[in-house]
């Protein structure tokens, strides 16, 4: 059963409840960090504070309490909880205000952790791999909503999502205006191509995703070249292998794009021997509770 640390205390998932003129639900005005939780350990769990810390500011929002408070909220729910295996989400929103989309009606920003099992992608997609879709949706630039704030509004994200199942696809791709790769709706995305491992700049879409910065320094103690690059479908079709990472969606690799086989669409032994590696440093990049 999940918990729910909201308003001081901790409660069960059924059992939590926030005030309908919260500006979170209203207009989507606040940031959260979704986080893995694996062998008893709140995965980097410094990096998802750091990056929660720098989407409120960028906002103007305050963490109540501050960063120290945030971190003690997520290590007691994710303790409620027991599991060995969860996954957690650390929100802040702007707190209750006036009907209205000023923010400055809201006086106390609002902490909630909701610490539960999910499950993005069955195993047997996870191990077959996903297809993707190119999804008609764009992101949109930074002048308008700069992806790499961890916003509340996540309806682009959600409307991607949508239309690749609707397509009868498993996920979604995400291009910017410019046609360049962003990432897909809820994970950051991979290419190796050529022996060198790729991944979309944060400039063309991408989240800054802390799974994402961890292969990156994997793949490196591995000898394997990575790097940022920015990316078009064609890469994608040229690559030998393509797969996924998120905090929700872990690692995952991508067998086709739109209907067409991604390599030989099939996982690949740089995904594995990757996967392998995430799955060995995690316990020593994890904070215990």
């Amino acid at each position: 059963m999940g918990k729910v640390w909201i308003d001081g205390g901790i409660v069960e998932l059924a059992d939590a409840k926030i005030p309908v003129t919260d500006h979170g639900l209203l207009y989507g005005d606040g940031v959260f960090e979704g986080l893995r939780i694996t062998g008893r350990r709140v995965f980097r769990l410094e990096d998802h504070l750091a990056r929660l810390a720098t989407a409120a500011r960028a906002i103007a929002l305050e963490i109540p309490g501050g960063i120290g408070a945030a971190r003690e909220v997520v290590l007691d729910t994710a303790r409620a909880h027991g599991a060995d295996e969860a996954y957690g989400r650390l929100i802040v929103t702007r707190g209750e205000g006036a009907l209205g989309v000023d923010p400055t009606s809201c006086p106390r920003p609002r902490m909630l952790c909701i610490v539960d099992e999910v499950r993005i992608y069955s195993a047997e997609k996870r191990s077959a791999g996903l297809d993707l879709v190119t999804s008609s949706l764009r992101r949109p630039p930074a002048d308008v909503l700069d992806p790499r704030v961890k916003s509340l509004n996540y309806l682009n994200n959600a409307m991607a999502k949508l239309e690749a199942r609707q397509r009868g696809a498993d996920e979604a791709l995400l291009l910017n205006a410019s046609g360049f790769v962003a990432e897909a709706s809820v994970a950051n995305l991979f290419v190796h191509r050529r022996g060198e491992l790729l991944t979309p700049p944060g400039s063309d879409g991408a989240l800054e995703g802390i799974n994402r910065m961890t292969v990156l320094e994997l793949a490196g103690s591995l000898g394997l070249p990575a790097r940022e690059q920015t990316l078009t479908r064609f890469d994608l079709f040229a690559a030998d292998e393509v797969f996924l990472t998120g905090s929700g969606a872990g690692m995952v690799p991508v067998r086709s794009l739109d209907g067409r086989p991604i390599g030989a669409g099939v996982p690949g032994p740089v995904f594995a021997k990757l996967a392998a590696a995430l799955a060995d440093a995690s316990p020593s990049l994890g904070t215990p509770f």
